[in-house]
């Protein structure tokens, strides 16, 4: 539950009906009720700057720039962390805490982002007089055109799948385990798709156009799209569709999802955002154990579900796709943000400067 903080002015000159802080979110929330991984992502920065300013009885109409730097120093090192820190638990659970871990620089960066937006939603509104987020001087903005770095190269997936290949499979549970790991893993590396796509999506969802198989998704942003989906990922699908009693092949219009929740009557249900995640992390913990060397290790270590999504472009474009097609496969709204994912570009510079060279006597 959101914390409640009232507005004795709230409503005066307010386009809202909202008269405390929480009702106030809520409304900027329902505006992304069409987006359910959008609405889930939102609801916990704003749940998190709630909480943070009911600890200093602030509501958010007192929030000045001097409290956004507090709130940026905090997010990068929560405390106390008794208070803040502990495993990921669902929201339900009675030891669930804010954070899992201290948030990386580039989360920080989307944390204080959202909630500028939020702020400019209520600032426009008129529940609010001003948006405190808009004087931070915003860092990091030089890296964003570096390449991308948090992707695994093929020693690391090929390490991956050994792990997958040989998951537990002694009990009829781990073995439902094991083969929707190995389809998760398959699912996510072959389409690229982000992990509330693939926690929303259904069987029904795929269509079947002159022969070939594609997945319409409602993507970041609510942009509507179709992956094409491979015969190797269908292979797979049906796999995993068979360990589950279901037919290999989608039926039209079915509203089984793509991955299921494991249970003796909970077949159908779909597994959730935070669940895709946990799935992913354990098994790139299993990976990390059995890890070759220590660069696999301190890879797989850091590694989480979106490191998939920049894997699938990394190799799909050094396996020859062109840069066109892993774009729109992607679904980014520029080609420059694809090129990131050329890791061939950058090693031919490397090569080519061995051509220049240090003039030598003869």
């Amino acid at each position: 539950m959101l914390p409640d903080v009232l507005r004795a002015d709230a409503g005066s000159h307010s386009l809202i009906q909202a008269q405390s802080d929480a009702q106030a979110v809520l409304t900027w929330l329902a505006e992304h009720a069409d987006r359910p991984a959008t609405l889930a992502a939102y609801r916990k920065e704003a749940e998190r700057l709630l909480l943070w300013l009911d600890g200093r009885r602030q509501g958010l109409a007192q929030v000045k720039r001097e409290d956004v730097l507090d709130y940026r120093r905090f997010l990068a090192s929560p405390h106390p962390a008794e208070q803040w820190l502990g495993p990921a638990r669902p929201r339900s659970h009675p030891d669930w805490k804010p954070f899992s871990k201290p948030l990386s620089p580039a989360s920080v960066e989307h944390s204080l982002t959202v909630l500028g937006a939020l702020f400019a939603y209520l600032n426009d509104a008129g529940y609010l007089n001003g948006n405190p987020f808009k004087l931070l001087r915003r860092r990091g903005a030089r890296k964003a055109s570096q390449e991308i770095e948090r992707f695994l190269d093929a020693d690391c997936w090929g390490h991956l799948q050994s792990t997958l290949n040989t998951l537990p499979r002694d009990t009829d549970r781990e073995i439902r385990h094991a083969e929707r790991a190995l389809w998760l893993f398959t699912l996510l590396y072959l389409t690229g798709a982000r992990r509330g796509e693939v926690a929303a999506a259904r069987a029904g969802d795929l269509v079947r156009r002159n022969g070939n198989w594609w997945w319409h998704v409602v993507g970041k942003g609510g942009v509507s799209a179709r992956i094409p989906l491979s015969d190797e990922l269908m292979d797979a699908m049906a796999r995993y569709r068979l360990s589950l009693g279901l037919p290999p092949q989608p039926a039209a219009d079915e509203d089984t999802p793509l991955i299921c929740r494991v249970g003796s009557k909970g077949q159908a249900n779909p597994l959730s955002d935070k669940a895709i995640y946990l799935v992913c992390k354990e098994v790139f913990g299993r990976a990390q154990a059995g890890a070759p060397n220590d660069e696999v290790r301190a890879k797989l270590r850091a590694a989480s579900t979106h490191w998939l999504r920049h894997t699938a472009a990394s190799h799909q474009l050094e396996a020859g796709v062109p840069l066109l097609l892993v774009s729109q496969n992607l679904r980014h709204a520029s080609i420059q943000t694809t090129r990131r994912y050329l890791h061939s570009e950058e090693d031919a510079r490397h090569e080519a400067s061995r051509l220049h060279k240090l003039k030598r006597d003869a």
